[in-house]
């Protein structure tokens, strides 16, 4: 018997290895199928496996305006999170502080289950210094977001990291609370 002969056999004596092992619960030999429960608000859907009563975790939901994203519990549908798309830094550094590991772990879990999601790292600073330096700086704080979420799983090419320095400030104002809310990195996703 000849190759082609034996990847044959072995094919049929799988298929029937497979069928064999397939457990129907309908009457007439049919598996059951659920039709796709679709939630009409959002868009997104959720698949019940009826055998065991699980749905299956909801896809995030992103907003094309802001790009901002919202999870879903795997395990309460109804119960969903908007993740903060804005992380500060501290006056002239480019360190992810220990304060926003947890949400930043939240971000690279999204980006590593959602791998066709992507996500635009703005990096800001506040108007002291010149244009050139808060440029670099901007660029030095998203980078410092991206190493966070590659360390974690997320895929370099999933992240894109854009500096706009003092250009866009969150707070208009002068003085060290204003500054404060301008020293960020900003998420915005896009699929």
């Amino acid at each position: 018997m000849g190759n082609t002969g034996i990847r044959g056999l072995l094919i049929i004596t799988l298929a029937g290895l497979l069928l064999a092992g397939c457990k129907t619960d309908s009457p007439e030999g049919t598996a059951e199928v659920t039709p796709l429960d679709t939630d009409t608000s959002s868009g997104s859907a959720a698949i019940e496996d009826t055998s065991s009563n699980m749905t299956v975790k909801r896809p995030p939901s992103i907003n094309s305006v802001t790009g901002d994203i919202t999870i879903f519990d795997e395990f309460d549908e109804n119960k969903e999170e908007t993740l903060s798309g804005v992380f500060y830094f501290d006056f002239d550094q480019a360190i992810v502080k220990r304060l926003g590991h947890e949400e930043l772990d939240k971000h690279a879990t999204t980006l590593k289950e959602n791998r066709s999601y992507r996500v635009r790292l703005e990096g800001h600073a506040d108007q002291r210094g010149t244009r050139e330096y808060n440029l670099a700086l901007g660029e030095r704080r998203g980078n410092a977001v991206r190493a966070y979420l590659v360390a974690q799983g997320v895929s370099r090419r999933q992240v894109e990291v854009v500096s706009l320095g003092e250009e866009k400030p969150a707070d208009l104002g002068t003085g060290e609370s204003a500054w404060a809310k301008n020293r960020r990195v900003e998420f915005k996703y896009r699929q």
